[in-house]
Order: structure tokens, then sequence, then C-alpha cells
């Protein structure tokens, strides 16, 4: 086993890669493939697999694309910091939206990066992390403080996340066991702090800023 610049051994960085389109994936661990140091071990393309893969394979470092049908890339962060505290978590995101950044952050990654940043980059973000650095996108760092903290509460969010197909209070109520007056007074505060005009623009306002 020879060594590269820094130190770091050829094969050491044992990566897993979850990203539900095949051919970013694909282009991903191609581009990653060609570093010296850096070994995809691991593809899944839903969230709730990616646990269950960084175990089977012993991995290092885990990219996490954000929209994943099964569990979010955000989630499934939190999943690994929980389970797997060893292993260095990117969260890789196509919409540069600052309130994906905080929740990440919160979830326990330790860097955060838009895709369409430089193979080099994400590569050599891959090599900070293990060396215990976060890394963070700038632009989208500077976005997260100019917009603030995230004002809606944990249940406020999950109830937005509800409405946004449109179910009537009555099948919140149901779907999430609460009462009928509940969900409303839930959806009214909302609404309240993003300063919407309906549920369906303070899901929209919500998404937007990556709060839901």
């Amino acid at each position: 086993m020879t060594d590269v610049p820094g130190g770091r051994p050829v094969g050491q960085v044992r990566v897993l890669l979850a990203e539900d389109q095949s051919m970013v994936r694909e282009a991903l661990a191609a581009l990653l493939g060609l570093e010296p140091d850096i070994e995809v071990v691991a593809q899944v393309a839903r969230g709730d697999e990616v646990l269950a893969a960084a175990r089977a394979h012993d991995v290092d470092v885990a990219l996490l694309d954000i929209e994943m049908p099964g569990m979010t890339g955000i989630d499934a962060a939190a999943a690994l910091r929980a389970a797997l505290p060893d292993v260095k978590v990117v969260v890789l995101t196509t919409f540069g939206r600052p309130g994906y950044l905080r929740r990440a952050m919160e979830s326990g990654a330790d860097a955060f990066l838009v895709k369409d940043a430089p193979a080099a980059q994400l590569a050599e973000a891959v090599r900070k992390v293990l060396d215990g650095e976060r890394v963070i996108d700038p632009t989208l760092a500077a976005a997260a403080l100019a917009n603030g903290a995230n004002p809606l509460t944990d249940r406020e969010r999950e109830i937005l996340r509800a409405a946004a197909d449109g179910s009537t209070n009555a099948e919140l109520a149901s779907a999430l066991h609460l009462s009928q007056g509940t969900v409303r007074n839930y959806l009214s505060t909302a609404i309240q702090k993003l300063t919407a005009r309906n549920r369906a623009e303070a899901v929209l306002m919500a998404r937007e800023k990556g709060w839901l």
C-alpha cells in the first residue's frame, strides 16, 4: 500500500454514496474513483438504506443527497450519527436552501456542499472531514446567516409537510392522531410565523427556505 501526498494510504477512505438519481450517483462514483486515496465501496438510492449499507461496508464517509425516497439525507445523517458516530457525513444538495444547511448541521453532518461543486472540492471535503474539520459551502453559509433560524417548531413542520398534499384538517388530524382543533391551531401559528396568506403559501415559503 503506497502513500499519496498528505500521508493518507491508497484505499484508506471508504465512501458510501446515497443518491436516488442513478446517473448523478454513477458520475460522482466515477469522479471520486479517480482519486488515489478514495474508494466508493457502496451505493444506495434510498435514504432508508443508508444505515444498513454503512454497517455492511464499514465506511469512513457517507455522501448523502438530501431529497431521497424512504428517508431524507438529513434524517439519514441523524441516524448515522446516533448509530455509527465515527462515520463522517457529507450532505449534498441541488438546491441551495439555507434552511437545509442549518438542519444538516443540527443532524450531525460534517460537511454541506452543492452538487455542482468541482469534483476536486468534493474529494478535498472528504479528506477534511476525516481530519476532523467541518466544510460548508461559503455562499450557503452566508445565506443561512441572512435568513436566520427556522421559526417553526418540529410539530409545525410536521403538520405543514403533511398538509402539502392538500389534506383537510380532518384528514390531517386522523393521520397525525391529533384533534382537528389542534391541527387548525398549529397551522394558523405556522402561517402567522411565515407571514403567509394561507397554508399553501406557507408550505411553499417553508420549502423554498429549506425549513421542511
